[in-house]
C-alpha cells in the first residue's frame, strides 16, 4: 500500500445524525447537557476515592480508573458531535479522523482489560478473602493497570498502523457523527473485504478473551458464595450487580460495532450513541446508586462542606 495516497483526502464529511436544524438544535441541547453529566459525575467519583480515606482500597482504585476512561470515552467523540449539530459543513480532518479511531479502540481496549480487573478484584475479595491484601497489593493494583494501559495501546497500534496507510483517493462521506473504522475502511480505494475481517479478528481476540475472564471471575464467585451461604447467591448478586450490568452495557455496543457489525445504519448510529454517550453516563449512577459505600462517601463529603462554610 503506497502510503503517500493518503494525501490525496485531507478531510472527511460526516453525516452526523440528522438534516433538521430543528432536530440538530434538539440534538445539540440534549447531549451537551448530557456530556457535562457525564464529566461532572466522573470527577465526583474520582474526586471522593482520591479524598475520602474510606475508599481507598483495591476496588475503588479501579473504580477510579475506569471513571476516567469513561470521561475519556465520551470526549473522544461527543464534543465533536456537539459542535457539529451547529454547523452545516460537518467535516473533520485527516489526522483529526485517525486520532478518532486511535482512541476509540486504545479507550475500548482498556477499558475492557479494567472490567476484568475489577472482576479478578471481586474474585479474590469474595473467594479467596484471607488472601485479599496480599494478592491485591498496591504494587500489584499500580501493574495491574498498567497492563491495561499496555494492552489497549497495542490493541490501537494494530488497528491504526494499518489504516492510516490505505489509499484514501476519492470518497469521503463518513455516515456517521465520527470517523467510526468500518466505515473509514470503506472508503478506501482497494477492495478492503479481506482488511475488515482481519481487524474484526483482532478487536474479536481481545473482547471474547476479556469476556470469557469476566464469565470465569463472576461464575466462580456465585460458586463459591452460594456452597459457602444459605443466602450466598443474592449476597453474590449484590455485590456483583452493579459490575455486571456495567459489562453487559459497554459489551453489547462494542461487539456489534467492531466485532460483528450489524451494517444497519440507523442501528450502526444507535449503538455509537449509547456506546460513546450513555455507557459513560450510566457507569457513574449505577456504581453510585447501588453501592452503600459511596453513597455514604457522598454525605461524608457533604456534611464536611457544609460544616466548611459554615465555618467561613
Amino acid at each position: 500500500m503506497d502510503g503517500g495516497n493518503q494525501s490525496i483526502v485531507s478531510e472527511f464529511v460526516l453525516l452526523g445524525l440528522g438534516h433538521s436544524w430543528d432536530l440538530q438544535v434538539l440534538l445539540f441541547m440534549i447531549f451537551l447537557t448530557l456530556y457535562l453529566i457525564i464529566v461532572t459525575g466522573n470527577i465526583v467519583i474520582m474526586t471522593l476515592i482520591i479524598t475520602d480515606p474510606h475508599l481507598h482500597s483495591p476496588m475503588y482504585f479501579f473504580l477510579a480508573n475506569l471513571s476516567f476512561v469513561d470521561m475519556w470515552l465520551s470526549s473522544n467523540t461527543t464534543p465533536k458531535m456537539i459542535s457539529d449539530f451547529l454547523r452545516e459543513n460537518k467535516t473533520i480532518s485527516f489526522a483529526g479522523c485517525m486520532s478518532q479511531i486511535f482512541l476509540s479502540h486504545f479507550i475500548a481496549g482498556l477499558e475492557m482489560v479494567i472490567l476484568v480487573v475489577m472482576a479478578y478484584d471481586r474474585y479474590v475479595a469474595i473467594c479467596k478473602p484471607l488472601h485479599y491484601s496480599t494478592v491485591m497489593s498496591l504494587h500489584r493494583c499500580m501493574w495491574l493497570v498498567v497492563a491495561a494501559w499496555t494492552v489497549g495501546f497495542v490493541h490501537a497500534m494494530s488497528q491504526i498502523v494499518v489504516i492510516v496507510q490505505l489509499p484514501f483517493c476519492g470518497p469521503r462521506e463518513i455516515d456517521s457523527f465520527f470517523c467510526d473504522r468500518p466505515l473509514v475502511i470503506n472508503l478506501a480505494c482497494m477492495d478492503s473485504h479481506k482488511l475488515k475481517v482481519l481487524m474484526n479478528v483482532d478487536c474479536g481476540v481481545v473482547a471474547i478473551t476479556c469476556f470469557i475472564l469476566l464469565l470465569i471471575s463472576y461464575t466462580h464467585i456465585l460458586i463459591t458464595v452460594c456452597q459457602n451461604s444459605k443466602t450466598g447467591a443474592s449476597k453474590a448478586l449484590s455485590t456483583c450487580t452493579a459490575h455486571i450490568t456495567v459489562v453487559v452495557l459497554f459489551f453489547g455496543p462494542c461487539i456489534f460495532i467492531y466485532v460483528w457489525p450489524l451494517n444497519i445504519t440507523w442501528m450502526d448510529k444507535f449503538l455509537a450513541v449509547f456506546y460513546s454517550v450513555f455507557t459513560p453516563l450510566l457507569n457513574p449512577a449505577i456504581y453510585t446508586l447501588r453501592n452503600k459505600e459511596m453513597k455514604n462517601a457522598i454525605m461524608r463529603f457533604r456534611s464536611y462542606y457544609m460544616d466548611f462554610k459554615g465555618n467561613n
